[in-house]
């Protein structure tokens, strides 16, 4: 059974007259998304400074949104890649969640507004993200962060971006964890969860085929800087945190990469939240539900930064 407040946002969802999600327009399909952004999210916690930066990319500028909290000297810091489908989602549409994880976890967190598809197919949007975690990893110091103190984190979509960073960047940064929240990992789109959940669970399955036929614009899927679980060498990745709703298209994948990653030597904490669909992370005007998902995230990052 799903959480209460989790279910009374599904039935409000499933009732919604109109085409289904996979139907609707590249451009309607954002502004509904930030649409719903404050009655989902509600108002952002006061944090002790925000900046808003445009850093060097592969295709131009890449638009970061840092947030400091406050009674930290020399945190972690954590860069954030949103989620969206690779379609959908900007900064600001983050910004609840991401001012709520930044009190609670103590460190600066930096979101980044990489390019989407489909006017920017993959992979623009890694390419910005990598770009983005070595400013931030170069940069430390002069938002207030220590350098040491380094992770990647995102949910959906941005999980699967911060999975590939996590290993393209092997070797180069010293991350202290990646934080995969219900992310996508596998453009095969066939376990178990895509059958079981695959309509009326929020996400879709139609929508996730959509996602990746736009993100990929003909690009070969099982390239495993698309589909993570391609990977054939995990070895010596940075420590994982995995969390995974428990009514989701994409558990199954979520479960199958902590499980490669754990085979592979690396040290994983997978959690599934129990009672939850896809996109949950963000709503805390709703319920408490996504305040415990926070609040364990930020308690795993408090973890991965403590150097006693």
């Amino acid at each position: 059974m799903l959480q209460p407040d989790i279910q009374a946002e599904l039935d409000r969802l499933n009732a919604i007259p109109g085409p289904p999600a996979h139907e609707v327009p590249v451009e309607e399909a954002r502004a509904a998304h930030t649409g719903e952004t404050e009655r989902l999210c509600g108002p952002g916690e006061p944090v002790a400074e925000v900046r808003d930066l445009r850093v060097p990319g592969p295709g131009g500028e890449v638009p970061v949104r840092v947030w400091r909290p406050a009674a930290e000297e020399a945190p972690g810091v954590v860069v954030f890649l949103h989620g969206g489908g690779w379609m959908m989602g900007t900064i600001d549409s983050y910004d609840t969640a991401l001012r709520a994880l930044a009190n609670a976890s103590g460190a600066i967190v930096a979101a980044v507004g990489y390019r989407l598809s489909p006017e920017h197919r993959f992979p623009a949007a890694l390419d910005d993200c990598l770009a983005a975690i070595r400013w931030a990893a170069a940069h430390a110091r002069e938002l207030g962060g220590d350098p040491a103190r380094l992770a990647v984190a995102g949910d959906s979509a941005g999980g699967n971006l911060a999975a590939v960073c996590a290993r393209r960047l092997r070797g180069e940064l010293p991350l202290r964890a990646q934080v995969l929240i219900y992310p996508v990992i596998d453009a095969a789109l066939n376990t178990p969860s895509y059958r079981e959940f695959s309509q009326d669970h929020g996400l879709s399955a139609a929508s996730m085929r959509r996602f990746w036929n736009l993100y990929l614009d003909g690009a070969d899927g099982s390239d495993p800087d698309a589909s993570p679980l391609r990977a054939t060498d995990l070895a010596g990745l940075a420590p994982a945190y995995v969390l995974t709703a428990e009514e989701d298209v994409l558990r199954d994948e979520g479960e199958a990469y902590a499980a490669a990653l754990r085979d592979a030597g690396v040290a994983t904490e997978l959690v599934r939240w129990p009672g939850t669909v896809h996109g949950f992370f963000r709503w805390l005007a709703i319920g408490a539900t996504a305040r415990e998902a926070v609040d364990a995230v930020a308690a795993a990052l408090r973890r991965a930064f403590d150097d006693r």
